[in-house]
């Protein structure tokens, strides 16, 4: 029973961090990410709605999201691996093929699911294969981000590739935006420097002081390019591709 009790505490809190990112110490290192990817599927909620696949759910973090108003979703159902680390999804799968019938979703997600596939494409064409004709994808990747889930990470994708993938992969309609600039990279540099870097307890909060607010700063005057030209600066990509009818 303890053991149980424990595990559904740090869902809760899993699932705080991941729909109420905040600035603090203890969360410099995924603040910036969350912040980022909490806004970009808010922004999709509107084009969501039926069935909702969820590839790679992991603690199903944005479960409650996707099931509020503006979204009209009715039916969630999160996807992911037997041995995977976090829990029991509603439906697991091999990593390559998914346990769905055709044409039979009105929409799925993907988010930070594709880094770890070691054939994205593949995995993309199985999205379009249980996708209904019309139905909507959104994703997003890290692009700069430490090695994690190791040995399981595989890729970090620029825009570029991503767009010839998903089409590759039969999608069309393909979108993609930034996940941060130039100063959300910064923040996240410093969040991740301090509180991954080994350095003594001291020090750590010593750094820690002065960063939040920089932190916080950086985050709330951060510009991302509308475009992706020539040096511009991204902490990852979110996206939105849609299964031709």
């Amino acid at each position: 029973m303890l053991p149980r009790l424990v595990h559904q505490l740090k869902m809760k809190a899993e699932h705080h961090e991941f729909l109420n990112p905040r600035c603090l110490a203890a969360t410099l290192d995924i603040y910036i990410a969350r912040k980022s990817i909490l806004e970009a599927l808010r922004s999709q909620l509107v084009n969501l709605s039926g069935t909702v696949l969820d590839v790679g759910c992991g603690y199903m973090p944005y479960k409650p999201l996707v099931l509020q108003s503006p979204s009209r979703v009715k039916t969630y159902i999160g996807i992911d691996l037997h041995d995977n680390a976090y829990q029991r999804p509603d439906l697991e799968w091999d990593g390559h093929t998914l346990p769905v019938r055709n044409n039979s979703a009105d929409c799925a997600l993907a988010t930070e699911v594709f880094e770890h596939c070691p054939d994205p494409q593949r995995i993309m064409g199985e999205v379009l294969r249980v996708l209904k004709p019309g139905g909507v994808l959104f994703f997003t990747v890290p692009f700069l981000w430490p090695l994690h889930d190791v040995p399981q990470d595989e890729y970090r994708y620029t825009p570029f590739a991503l767009e010839r993938l998903l089409k590759n992969a039969g999608f069309g309609q393909v979108q993609l935006k930034a996940l941060g600039g130039w100063d959300a990279s910064l923040a996240q540099m410093i969040g991740l420097w301090l509180r991954r870097r080994p350095m003594s307890a001291p020090a750590r909060a010593i750094f820690t002081r002065f960063a939040v607010p920089l932190v916080r700063y950086l985050s709330d005057y951060d510009v991302r390019p509308d475009e992706f030209y020539e040096s511009s600066m991204i902490i990852g990509v979110s996206g939105t591709a849609i299964k031709p009818v």
